[in-house]
């Protein structure tokens, strides 16, 4: 049973909402069928698939395995625990010069040394005047090769100045390095050079842009917005609606916006759960692997789905942020992930992606 389907169209505080019921979806070929009535398939998809070594959007349908860690537990792992539940910017990185593991103690008093000499030639919007400090940390948790590089955790603390002596330092900036299934990916990397293509942000617009400053004098590298395409969103939503529920009662949602147009609108697309996964179900064969041409008739027939009730085309649409009680991820290249047993096979997704955007 694929419903109930709840779809919210905003513009100028506009809101309708309906919720209904269809049955249940099964793939035949290239048409999307329900038991009683043929769906045609209106949605156009790019047919771009996923591959390794660089070459990651070929033009035929393409096969990926989805890598699982139900072992990995946050609350094993104070590190790990960090990373969860917070929304993280992304970025691409080029291969770090003469980095060393061996020197990320110096490292962390250079950079803040960096930051407290640009603090005061361009001060962050603070009430107090602040003392930051860094550290720079590695862990190995989320490696999928022994031959990868431990990603690497930058943290910035703050404590004003006239503070007490016992007064405990905040966490304000987080950002980490991963090469989370990258070296299968990257072809030949120098041994002067480190290969962390992925580096996750939280925090202050300017103690960003302090960092990335440093890193690009310091390591001749190169950081660039990490933005997702609608058609990697698919995949995203394809894989944590395939993911065991972690809370039933959270909603799969998708959101849609008519960019480009003179008055955008925004529509979100919710369905529950069980439903959502009882449709994957019906299309998905095998545990661990998803195939391009699968994702693409999951999102077919839900937008048959939604055509049927509201006579709305979302494939004219573009598809801008994905949200499950998995996680949720944006097109602007913003995600946030609730469960540690499901970061491994996110990272190692978009180090994919940052290594395409290299």
């Amino acid at each position: 049973m694929v419903g109930p389907v709840m779809a919210r169209v905003r513009h100028q505080h506009v809101e309708v909402t309906r919720v209904y019921n269809c049955r249940t979806v099964s793939a035949f070929g290239e048409k999307s069928v329900d038991h009683d009535v043929n769906i045609i398939n209106t949605a156009h998809l790019s047919r771009r698939g996923v591959s390794l070594r660089r070459n990651l959007f070929s033009q035929t349908p393409t096969m990926r395995t989805i890598q699982r860690t139900l072992h990995l537990q946050g609350n094993a792992d104070p590190q790990i625990n960090l990373l969860l539940g917070k929304q993280w910017t992304l970025y691409a990185v080029t291969p770090l010069y003469k980095f060393s593991y061996g020197q990320l103690k110096e490292y962390s008093r250079q950079l803040s040394r960096f930051i407290a000499a640009e603090s005061q030639r361009r001060p962050v919007e603070t009430e107090y005047e602040l003392q930051f400090n860094v550290k720079f940390s590695s862990f190995s948790a989320l490696k999928l090769a022994e031959q990868e590089p431990d990603p690497v955790l930058i943290q910035i603390t703050e404590r004003p100045q006239v503070a007490a002596k016992n007064a405990e330092e905040k966490v304000v900036w987080m950002g980490w390095f991963t090469c989370t299934g990258g070296n299968d990916l990257f072809e030949t990397v120098s041994e002067e050079f480190a290969f962390l293509p992925l580096f996750l942000v939280n925090g202050a617009k300017a103690l960003t842009d302090f960092v990335e400053t440093w890193l690009q004098q310091t390591f001749d590298c190169c950081l660039s917005p990490l933005h997702i395409t609608p058609i990697i969103l698919s995949w995203i939503a394809a894989m944590w609606t395939g993911c065991p529920m972690d809370n039933p009662t959270v909603p799969t949602e998708l959101t849609f916006s008519t960019l480009g147009t003179a008055y955008p609108l925004d529509i979100s697309y919710a369905i529950h759960p069980e439903d959502a996964k009882a449709l994957w179900d019906s299309i998905h064969s095998t545990q661990g692997e998803i195939k391009q041409e699968q994702v693409e008739l999951f999102m077919a027939c839900l937008y048959n789905h939604f055509h049927r009730h509201f006579k709305i085309y979302l494939s004219g649409t573009t598809l801008v942020k994905v949200s499950t009680s998995v996680g949720s991820a944006h097109s602007v290249g913003k995600i946030k992930i609730f469960h540690a047993q499901h970061l491994i096979s996110l990272m190692a997704f978009l180090a994919e992606l940052a290594v395409l955007k290299i």
